[in-house]
């Protein structure tokens, strides 16, 4: 295996969980079925071996279809795949938690998952509707059950066998601070928004020095605005290197030691996405340095409801 490809293929141990997670994930998050189930496959074409999943995204049907396929037709083993998927707000009550996950298995066709993360710390009231509210119109949240609660019935999923690590999604770093202190089984994975513009230093200190592998989700800001593909300190290192903005920033989410997720439906992006090269030290600390800017793209922190979809253009 090249320098190149052990790069690419950079795997992370977790501390409290079985095996080591794919530092380069790709994530499924595309509302369009069909465009899903192709741009998945071709994720897994050109190397991808971490899909991330989730209750609420309502495609894990679909991302098993290409799982079971890949499999039966000797593409991959499920050993050499690893699958997160979440859990949902209106799942949070301790009795619900095992039959969410069961449901997501059957959807994905497989006997366990590599994680399984609370998606967001915040308990909707429990029922079949996936976003419940209140005569107002605001989300109608179950104030009968903790963070906490929900953890404990995360931790004998592990027991069960059903979920090889557990974690946390869209958190502050206080609320990791509190679950740590309180687990019997420690988060495995902390996965939050964090790119050059939400860097999360002192998350990711914090996951570091506790054994937690921070998942970066928008690592390129999701084609949103500000740009990352067009900040000046991104583009004078990429024409410096001969690479693109984008392949600055997945390189330097990498070696400053996170793992990442991207999304796309365009194969030559996805292929892009997957197939990047390190940067120079020095540019690594001249990202820290010289972006200044900090900026937070997704809401979901603060209600529990995704701040944003995913575009056609790149992501």
């Amino acid at each position: 295996m090249s320098d190149l490809d052990t790069f690419r293929n950079t795997t992370i141990p977790l501390a409290h969980g079985t095996g080591a997670i794919p530092a380069v994930g790709f994530g499924t998050l595309i509302p369009d079925r069909e465009k899903g189930r192709a741009a998945i496959k071709a994720a897994l074409e050109v190397g991808f071996r971490h899909l991330d999943a989730a209750e609420a995204y309502r495609n894990e049907d679909v991302v098993g279809d290409v799982i079971k396929q890949a499999i039966d037709n000797g593409t991959l083993r499920r050993d050499e795949l690893f699958v997160t998927t979440k859990l949902w707000n209106n799942n949070h009550r301790p009795e619900r938690v095992k039959p969410a996950l069961e449901a997501s298995l059957r959807r994905l066709q497989i006997d366990y998952v590599d994680a399984y993360l609370i998606h967001t710390p915040f308990a909707f009231a429990p029922g079949d509707d996936q976003y419940p509210k209140e005569a107002d119109g605001t989300p109608a949240y179950d104030k009968g059950v903790t963070l906490l609660d929900t953890w404990r019935a995360m931790e004998r999923l592990v027991d069960d066998g059903l979920a090889r690590a557990i974690g946390l999604s869209d958190v502050k770093l206080e609320t990791v601070k509190e679950i740590v202190a309180h687990a019997r089984i420690k988060p495995a994975i902390v996965q939050v928004e964090s790119h050059p513009y939400l860097p999360e230093w002192e998350l990711l200190e914090f996951c570091k020095a506790n054994g937690i592998v921070l998942l970066a989700f928008a690592p390129l800001g999701h084609g949103m605005e500000p740009s990352i593909h067009d900040d000046p300190v991104l583009k004078t290192i990429a024409a410096r290197i001969g690479e693109t903005p984008a392949h600055v920033a997945l390189a330097w989410a990498l070696q400053r030691g996170t793992a990442f997720l991207t999304t796309s439906t365009n194969p030559e992006h996805i292929r892009e996405n997957f197939e990047i090269s390190p940067i120079p030290p020095e540019a690594v600390q001249e990202i820290r340095d010289g972006i200044t800017i900090n900026i937070r793209l997704n809401d979901v922190v603060h209600t529990g409801l995704p701040g944003f979809i995913p575009r056609e253009n790149r992501k």
